[in-house]
């Protein structure tokens, strides 16, 4: 991606970032073994270099989806948040509650997606944001 430079740039972008996968703990219970904390860090250090380069090929007014199937919040709220932080021309585009039906609860107040394997009887765990490029 670091390569990559789009004329003209993505209207939309989905990025489901590689990630220790802890929310397919339920299916694939290998991975409390196969991963540490350190993956984490790791992962969570690939996924930041991912969303800037994703992010810099969307258009103004672009739409940018965020996901992975972690459980663990430093690959999700809080990789986005610091993203938002550092990135003046990002904002978070919030999802509603009632476009996710049956899901609702799955929708915190920021306006992300957070599935945990305790919901619906067991889904996999997942995170998902909506980002937009202002301007």
């Amino acid at each position: 991606l670091e390569d990559l430079d789009p004329e003209p740039r993505f209207d939309a972008i989905l990025l489901d970032a590689p990630c220790s996968s802890t929310g397919t703990i339920r299916r694939h219970p290998d991975v409390f073994w196969t991963k540490d904390a350190g993956d984490v860090a790791k992962l969570a250090g690939v996924q930041a270099r991912l969303l800037r380069h994703a992010f810099a090929m969307l258009r103004p007014g672009g739409t940018l989806v965020f996901s992975n199937c972690s459980l663990d919040p430093a690959e999700g709220e809080a990789l986005v948040d610091a993203f938002l932080a550092e990135t003046p021309d990002a904002a978070r585009r919030p999802a509603r509650p009632e476009d996710w039906p049956g899901l609702e609860t799955a929708v915190d107040a920021r306006g992300d997606i957070r599935t945990t394997p305790a919901m619906l009887g067991g889904v996999d765990g997942f995170y998902a944001a909506v980002l937009t490029r202002l301007g």
